[in-house]
C-alpha cells in the first residue's frame, strides 16, 4: 500500500503468472496508479514498461509514482485497445496485464460520480474527453434502452420497473446527483441492508459506468489481436471484477487455446480463476470480487 491508499490487487499472483523475471517489455494496459507496474520495475531492472490509461488524472499519478524508473517507462493517455496498432517490436514483449474495472482513486473522488456512497455529479467518465456521461444516460436515454443497460450490464431483476420510474421522475425533475439516483434505486428496489446482499445501486452504477465508458466493447477482439502478435512464451494476465468481463476473458482464452480451424495460440495457465486470499480481502475489501486469468503464447 502506498501513501494514497492504493493497494494493487492480486499483486504476487500477477507477478508470478507474468513471470516478470525475464528481460524485455511488460505492458500494463490499465496502469491506474501504477501499483503493479511499480513492482515489475522495482523487482526487475531489465524490464521496460509501457503503460496505458484513458484517465488522465490517474496517468499523472502513475507517472509520479514511476519516476524512479522513468528511463524504462513510456506512458500513453490512450485506450489500451489501440495497442495492436502501435509501431513497437512485439517480439520484445514478455507480459501484458489487464487490470479492468474501476480504481480506488476513481471511487474515492466524489467529483467523478463513480460511487453511490458519495454525493457527486452524474459523470462516471474514465476519459474526460468522452461526451457521454451518466447524466446523459439517465436524463436522455429512452426507457427501453435503460432497461437493456440495467439488465445486461447490471443483471438487475427490477430493470423494467426502475427504468420506467426514472423516465417518469425525470419529467418532473432531472436527475443531477449520485445521491438522488441512489435514493431512487433504493426506493424502487425496496432495499434493506442484509448481510451478503449486494446493494442494488452497485449494480445500477456498474451498468451505467459500463455504458458510459463502453468497457466491454472490443475486449475479445483486443485479446485475439494481441495474442496473434505476441512472441512465444509471452504471457497475458487479466483481472476482472464482474462476471461480464470474466466471461469474455474466459471464453476468448478458451477459443484461442482450442482453435478448430488452425493451430491454437494460447496455453491457459489458470484452469480456474485465481481469487484473492481471505487475508488480502481483509486488507483490501475492494479485492473481494477480483478474478485473475492467465495464458501463455504457444
Amino acid at each position: 500500500m502506498n501513501g494514497n491508499g492504493h493497494i494493487p490487487v492480486l499483486l504476487e499472483e500477477v507477478l508470478e503468472y507474468l513471470n516478470i523475471t525475464r528481460e524485455g517489455i511488460y505492458i500494463d494496459c490499465t496502469i491506474g496508479l501504477g501499483g503493479h507496474a511499480y513492482e515489475i520495475a522495482r523487482r526487475n531492472p531489465k524490464a521496460s514498461l509501457i503503460g496505458f490509461d484513458i484517465d488522465e488524472h490517474s496517468l499523472l499519478k502513475a507517472k509520479k509514482k514511476l519516476q524512479p524508473f522513468a528511463d524504462r517507462v513510456e506512458l500513453f493517455h490512450s485506450d489500451f485497445r489501440y495497442l495492436p496498432d502501435l509501431s513497437i517490436d512485439f517480439s520484445d514483449i514478455r507480459g501484458i496485464l489487464l487490470d479492468l474495472g474501476i480504481s480506488s482513486y476513481q471511487l474515492d473522488s466524489p467529483e467523478r460520480g463513480f460511487s453511490f456512497n458519495r454525493e457527486g455529479p452524474l459523470d462516471m467518465r474514465m476519459d474526460l474527453r468522452n461526451r457521454t456521461t451518466a447524466d446523459k444516460i439517465i436524463n436522455k436515454y429512452p426507457e427501453q434502452k435503460l432497461v437493456q443497460i440495467f439488465w445486461e450490464y447490471g443483471e438487475l431483476r427490477q430493470s423494467r420497473r426502475l427504468a420506467r420510474e426514472i423516465v417518469s421522475r425525470r419529467k418532473q425533475k432531472r436527475f443531477e446527483t449520485t445521491t438522488q439516483l441512489c435514493r431512487t434505486v433504493e426506493e424502487i428496489c425496496r432495499w434493506r441492508p442484509q448481510k451478503g446482499k449486494i446493494h442494488p445501486a452497485a449494480k445500477v452504477f456498474q451498468a451505467i459506468r459500463i455504458e458510459v465508458n463502453q468497457e466491454l466493447k472490443g475486449l475479445s477482439d483486443f485479446l485475439e489481436r494481441v495474442a496473434e502478435k505476441l512472441p512465444k512464451k509471452a504471457r497475458i494476465a487479466a483481472i476482472s471484477f464482474h462476471s461480464l468481463e470474466d466471461r469474455i476473458i474466459k471464453h476468448t482464452f478458451a477459443r484461442l487455446a482450442n482453435e478448430p480451424d488452425s493451430y491454437p495460440l494460447l496455453l491457459i495457465l489458470t484452469k480456474k480463476p485465481v481469487v484473492p486470499t481471505d487475508e488480502e480481502i481483509a486488507n483490501n475489501s475492494r479485492a473481494r470480487s477480483a478474478k485473475l486469468r492467465a495464458a501463455e503464447k504457444i
